[in-house]
């Protein structure tokens, strides 16, 4: 993953958009081994609760996005998907996808072997380019759409504790009300959606410190008690960092722009692997205001998460 530690954690901690211009040859997708992580996880939420990833306003045609989606993976990573206009083939994956067909090109290489076809099978026709884009590569999808504000198709298996189906069709400004200390984010709504539709292609890093160890963090399948009580005791071994890399792929003759989101989580004392990076943090966490703090589910372990980041400067 290619989360920057840097660029994201900084004091004073500010829930603002914090685009950073993506230069040329510089990847936005990133291919998924057979079997990694994020495909196994994906695999399991795309065959067993598809409706709460694929996702469409009423009416809406995504096929120029996704057309320009595959194309793009395909330039980015060749060995990892083929698309002619009509057909995606994952060779590594041994599926293809033409037409709204699912064709087998070899068995797989974990589990019994054809789990990536048994489960884009299962899909509605319509949703099997998207599957199988969204079982190659660890990327979420979502698409803006500047002409009106909104996001009107997701693919997204591994959301961070939001659901969804509860964003899709949505004004940009809608789907970020719930956002804690969210004047800069809600000021600029309509400026950013022009931003990411026109021909610069852009990122942006959030991050967070959960209890919460599994990628697809979908609110009807998280503990709602987001903290173990034994996490107050040993909060190193109990809490996770949570990332993600977005990215916006720019269509700007269609007013529109692909947003990739790259999931990752690992034990918090792996990621804090030094004095500057546990610095850095709890300047950022200490500097959080009560409104952030209790959004990000935070609030309970302030103290416990800063005593353990001072102890962590020290070693």
């Amino acid at each position: 993953m290619s989360f920057d530690f840097e660029a994201a954690v900084s004091a004073p901690f500010r829930m603002q958009p914090g685009l950073r211009r993506i230069a040329p040859g510089v990847a936005q997708l990133t291919p998924l081994s057979p079997g990694s992580r994020h495909q196994r996880e994906k695999l399991a939420v795309l065959s067993a609760f598809p409706d709460l990833a694929l996702l469409q306003r009423q009416g809406f045609d995504p096929a120029p996005a996704l057309d320009r989606l595959a194309a793009h993976a395909a330039c980015e990573h060749p060995t990892a998907l083929s698309w002619d206009g009509h057909r995606a083939e994952a060779r590594g994956l041994g599926v293809a996808v033409a037409a709204g067909e699912v064709v087998d090109l070899a068995a797989g290489c974990f589990g019994l072997g054809d789990e990536i076809g048994r489960c884009l099978r299962q899909l509605d026709p319509k949703w099997r380019l998207a599957g199988l884009l969204s079982l190659a590569f660890s990327e979420d999808f979502a698409l803006v759409d500047a002409s009106d504000g909104t996001i009107p198709w997701m693919a997204v298996a591994l959301p961070s504790h939001w659901a969804p189906e509860e964003k899709v069709g949505r004004h940009f400004a809608e789907v970020h009300a719930p956002v804690a200390d969210n004047a800069l984010l809600l000021q600029s709504a309509q400026a950013l959606t022009r931003l990411v539709a026109g021909p610069q292609a852009w990122e942006r890093f959030v991050w967070n410190v959960t209890g919460h160890p599994r990628l697809h963090a979908h609110p009807a399948h998280v503990d709602p008690c987001r903290w173990p009580e034994t996490a107050f005791a040993d909060i190193a071994s109990q809490a996770w960092w949570r990332t993600e890399r977005q990215t916006f792929i720019p269509l700007p003759e269609r007013q529109q722009a692909i947003f990739t989101i790259a999931v990752d989580v690992q034990p918090l004392a792996s990621a804090i692997g030094s004095a500057d990076r546990a610095r850095r943090l709890s300047e950022a966490i200490g500097s959080m205001s009560a409104a952030v703090l209790d959004y990000r589910n935070l609030t309970a372990v302030r103290q416990p998460l800063l005593d353990w980041l001072a102890a962590r400067q020290q070693e």
